[in-house]
């Protein structure tokens, strides 16, 4: 079987640098070195996102372990329903083209570069493209921390409502003790593919 990869999805003006992305990789390489780690940098232009994202899946040939943080989540949840692979979203957007008009027309800067954006109305009509339904359940894991400060967790326990689920009293945004879950989301994308025990 070809090598399994495993794709971390950042949020929002976030970037493969962010302490989720860099723990997983972290861990995959003195845990699990054979899976081969990704973190695109993605921009907050939609249509480009969604373009890179489905190029890189379209890229690789074995199992593919989809992980996505924040806005990362609703990415992974349209990967995980247009080619029916298993995703881990944690602290996941939801309706993000709800959010966006607040950020439209503004300076726009990364956490974690010196990068700067500024987006435009016809963006919130490109995101609404990428918003998809959950019906393969059983491709998820939903982890979320009820003190999350920036997404109300509840739109995400019922957005995934069939599917596996983590809610944590407490934490934040960030969702607090992550590293402490990894050995658990390998073994969940590990059942979905059959490949251990």
């Amino acid at each position: 079987m070809a090598k399994a990869s495993l794709i971390y999805i950042h949020g929002f003006l976030s970037s493969p640098m962010s302490h989720k992305a860099q723990v997983t990789k972290s861990w995959l390489e003195t845990n699990r070195p054979e899976v081969e780690f990704f973190a695109p940098k993605l921009p907050p232009y939609p249509e480009e996102t969604g373009r890179i994202l489905q190029d890189r899946v379209e890229s690789l040939s074995g199992p593919i372990y989809l992980m996505g943080s924040s806005l990362g989540g609703f990415w992974a949840t349209f990967l995980a329903e247009k080619y029916d692979l298993p995703a881990i979203v944690v602290n996941p957007a939801c309706k993000p083209q709800a959010l966006l008009p607040d950020y439209v027309g503004k300076p726009l800067q990364n956490y974690h570069t010196q990068d700067t954006y500024e987006l435009a109305s016809h963006h919130i009509a490109e995101l609404e493209a990428f918003d998809v339904a959950v019906s393969r359940t059983q491709n998820y894991w939903l982890m979320a921390q009820t003190n999350d400060e920036t997404l109300d967790y509840r739109q995400a326990v019922e957005k995934y409502q069939s599917a596996r689920q983590l809610i944590e009293e407490g934490g934040n945004h960030s969702f607090e003790g992550f590293e402490n879950h990894l050995s658990d989301c390998m073994e969940f994308f590990d059942q979905f593919y059959g490949q251990r025990t």
